[in-house]
Formats: structure tokens, C-alpha cells, sequence
């Protein structure tokens, strides 16, 4: 099992990810010249080799033209499954774009069909969250984990006039996530960078048992009293033999979990988009399964394979999205399925 570890020490932001993820031997090229074959709007991708106090890391420059595209949710959503991206980082975008998307819902009392993505809505935008889903997947990580997450502290201006720092969509997307402000009155996240973490990162806090085998530094452009990068650790799981877990601490040898919901009488056909959602959600994998119940009654059967984290969001879509009452959660383990 192959894991990244964001290490956020100085903040995070889509550009500093992508930028870690190819000082650690992503493929920029590849990336650059993947996303140019799913929008009409030129840009330009480049890296630059810097030393960030000390630190080797690597600098993300993205030239784009003067008037990008604002994109909406509904837009970005039918891009992506329009898309013929390979599976995983079109799911890994999906999630990113429908965290933004319900954390700016929310912030705005928006319903999220109508939510109009705005500064990450841009061609910007598009190219660091594809470029990031992108980059998880050359690199060969299938699960991933962070730090705690330094936000700054203050104000910033922003479009919509002065705002605090951190920004409610910030705040939003980093709900439940160990966060302080590291008394720096700097904005240190991200609204990207908020939603990556938000939509990738399986738990956070100290770096699990793994084994190092690769370590990308990516530069930021604030000039701190210390090294403005993301780091992230590249590497195999390793089994803790001799090491208790410590309580609330990720654990690489966490099983997913399966949730799922039985409703009677229903048409599958009428279920088939809640799939997409589900896998926006968080899932891993979701599927369909008719059968009888008694008396010969028709019964649909909706399943999905969700990380641990995950289950409160996929919970929530399917009750939300199928009107699903009960919903059943079992522990997947390699010889059967545990009830818990």
C-alpha cells in the first residue's frame, strides 16, 4: 500500500501540493499536456529549482490568459465525467471540486446546483486541482494523510472586500481537522489547498508507519521567518509491529468500511447517478444490487467501499440523495466482514 503524507508545517495550497508531488518525481510535462486536452483556454505550466531557506524545493509558475472561464459546479461536474481522464484522478477531482462546492454552499446559503465557483472556478483552479489528481497517481499513492494545518491569522482582501483569516470556505472545508493559526498574520491556506486535504486525506496528525522512499519539497511565494513549503513523504505502509497505535492517530492498517442501504421497490435506473455521487463523496467503489425480499417484493441494494473517514459524507449522500433510513456500516477485513 503505497502512502502520501502532506506535511503542511507552513500552510498549503494547491500550487505548493502540485509542486511537492513533482520535486518527489511527478511528471509536469505529462500533467501539462493531459489537462491542454480537456480545455480550450491556453496556459502555460513551468518549474523552477529554488532554495527556500536552506531547503531545495521546487516552484510551480502557471501563466493563463487575461480572461479565463468562470466555471459553476454544474459545469465543472459534467467536465470531469465528460472527461476521459483515468479513473482515479477523475475521482480524486470530482471529490475536490464537490468539497469546494458544499463548503461555498454553505458559506453562502446557496443551494449547491448553484453555487458559481469564482477565484477557483478559474483555468488556474481547473489546472492545480487536476494537476494534483494527477500527480497522486503517477507517483502510485493510494491513500493519503497530513499534518495538522497551520491557517494564519488576520484579515486578507479578497473580492468579496476585507475577510477573516482563515476564510470561512477555508474554515469550512478544514471542519474537524486538527488546525491553528501558528500566529502568523498570513492567509497560509488555500482555498484549493483546504479542499485537497478535504477531499483526499484519510486522517491527520503525526506521519503514520511508513517507509521513507521519496520526500518533494514545494515552494510557496510568502516570505516567512521560515521555509514557506509543503513537504510530502512518498513511501510503503509499514506494518507497527512493537507500536501501540496512539488514540486518534491514523493508522495504515485501518480497513475500509462498507455502508450500505436497501430500499423497497425502487427503479435502478433512477439510482444510477447517486453512484457518481457517492464516489464524489468519498468512496472508493459503489454498485447496485437488485434482489426479492419477502412476499416477493423488489428490493435495491446500494453499496459503497468508503475510507473510515469518509463514512459521515457517504452517510449523508445516501440518505440525502436516496431518502435511505437505515444504513448499515460493516468493517471490511481480508476473510469476512465485521458488523460494528
Amino acid at each position: 500500500m503505497r502512502l502520501a503524507y502532506f506535511d503542511c508545517f507552513s500552510g498549503m495550497s494547491g500550487e505548493m501540493a502540485l509542486a511537492a508531488m513533482i520535486h518527489a518525481g511527478a511528471d509536469l510535462q505529462e500533467i501539462a499536456r493531459t489537462i491542454a486536452g480537456l480545455v480550450t483556454d491556453e496556459f502555460e505550466l513551468s518549474r523552477e529549482e529554488v532554495e527556500v531557506q536552506g531547503i531545495a524545493a521546487t516552484r510551480i509558475h502557471l501563466r493563463t490568459g487575461p480572461h479565463g472561464v468562470i466555471r459553476t459546479y454544474a459545469s465543472m461536474r459534467t467536465l470531469l465525467a465528460q472527461s476521459d481522464l483515468p479513473e482515479q484522478p477523475r475521482r480524486a477531482a470530482q471529490r475536490i471540486y464537490r468539497r469546494l462546492a458544499e463548503a461555498t454552499a454553505k458559506v453562502h446559503a446557496k443551494d449547491i446546483e448553484l453555487v458559481t465557483f469564482n477565484e477557483f472556478g478559474r483555468l488556474g483552479g481547473l489546472v492545480e486541482i487536476l494537476g494534483c489528481a494527477l500527480a497522486l497517481e503517477q507517483l502510485r499513492v493510494e491513500r493519503v494523510f497530513a499534518s495538522a494545518v497551520p491557517t494564519g491569522l488576520g484579515m486578507a482582501r479578497t473580492e468579496h472586500g476585507l475577510m477573516p483569516v482563515p476564510g470561512p470556505v477555508v474554515l469550512e472545508l478544514l471542519r474537524g481537522a486538527p488546525t491553528y493559526s501558528r500566529g502568523i498574520p498570513v492567509e497560509l491556506v488555500t482555498p484549493i489547498g483546504a479542499a485537497l486535504l478535504a477531499a483526499t486525506s484519510e486522517g491527520f496528525g503525526e506521519m503514520p508507519m511508513m517507509r521513507n522512499d521519496v520526500v518533494g519539497y514545494g515552494a510557496g511565494e510568502v516570505r516567512l521567518d521560515f521555509p514557506h513549503v509543503v513537504r510530502v513523504v512518498v513511501g510503503e505502509a509499514q506494518p507497527a509491529r512493537g507500536h501501540e497505535a496512539k488514540e486518534g492517530m491514523p493508522s495504515t492498517g485501518a480497513a475500509d468500511v462498507m455502508v450500505e442501504a436497501t430500499l423497497a421497490d425502487a427503479d435502478p435506473s433512477r439510482y444510477e447517478p447517486l453512484l457518481d455521487r457517492l464516489l464524489e463523496a468519498g468512496g472508493r467503489d459503489a454498485w447496485m444490487t437488485s434482489g426479492i425480499g419477502p412476499k416477493g417484493r423488489a428490493r435495491l441494494t446500494i453499496s459503497a467501499v468508503t475510507p473510515v473517514a469518509r463514512v459521515p459524507d457517504v452517510v449523508r449522500t445516501l440518505r440525502v440523495q436516496a431518502g435511505a433510513g437505515q444504513i448499515r456500516i460493516a468493517r471490511i477485513t481480508m476473510a469476512d466482514q465485521e458488523e460494528i
